[in-house]
């Protein structure tokens, strides 16, 4: 059986073209003709079959046949925040991987600990894009600029749901908030709420960073007896949701 190439065509309902970069890939290394059929999505939650009226390099046009909703997979919202580190491949290798399991949004936030202060977004949206059209997703995560611990937890302050937060931290005993032992997320997910599980920098969060989120309402949680790297406390932070969250 052939397969079937997914494009990324995000005005294809309004304007009946692929963007340019999809038109020279269908054209020029798929070598797909007029008359030939392909399949779409928009990034928001629809697929699209359509039909290539004019094999254009540039701006591929195409008559939509039909459309349909991408089946749900979870309840609730998965969203995700975490500190980028020092090594970007290894955030774009996360934004990859969270996007194959299915997340509503990348958050990145700035620690007192981080060692990469700056992330290029249009890298990781294109990385993003890529991932939901080899996993065959309709729906594209978003992708949230590089924000200020700080803000970031002001900016979340009034919204509802979940919002949990991984670290490795010690607080002492003379906290009973702090020192009582964080449960595994696994065994506190709310399948219906949104959920945002918060991972720090290689360096883990400063003391007053996790100070200020518990006071704020974030509640710690432990993903196992194993130190993990930021990525892998992140991509399993991400699957973990999903998987409470499953329809």
């Amino acid at each position: 059986m052939k397969e079937q190439h997914l494009f990324y065509a995000p005005e294809i309902a309004l304007t009946g073209t692929l963007p340019a970069d999809e038109s020279a890939h269908a054209v020029r290394v798929l070598r797909m003709r007029t008359g030939d059929s392909l399949w779409a999505m928009d990034g928001q939650g629809r697929f699209y079959d359509a039909e290539i009226t004019e094999a254009s390099p540039r701006a591929c046009v195409v008559e939509v046949t039909g459309s349909r909703p991408e089946r749900p997979t979870h309840r609730g919202s998965i969203r995700l925040a975490v500190a980028p580190t020092k090594n970007a491949d290894r955030m774009e290798w996360l934004a990859e991987k969270v996007t194959e399991t299915g997340i509503d949004a990348l958050h990145f936030v700035l620690c007192r600990n981080s060692e990469r202060k700056v992330l290029k977004d249009e890298r990781i949206n294109r990385i993003v894009i890529s991932a939901a059209k080899q996993s065959h997703k309709a729906t594209l995560p978003q992708v949230e600029s590089l924000c200020p611990l700080m803000q970031f937890l002001k900016d979340e302050a009034n919204r509802p749901g979940q919002k949990l937060i991984a670290h490795c931290l010690d607080m002492g005993e003379g906290d009973d908030a702090m020192a009582s032992a964080a449960p595994h997320l696994a065994d506190i997910i709310e399948a219906d709420a949104d959920t945002v599980v918060l991972i720090g920098p290689e360096g883990d969060f400063a003391p007053d960073e996790v100070a200020e989120a518990l006071r704020l309402g974030w509640q710690a949680i432990s993903l196992g007896p194993c130190r993990l790297r930021t990525e892998t406390a992140a991509l399993a932070a991400a699957t973990l949701m999903a998987a409470g969250k499953r329809l």
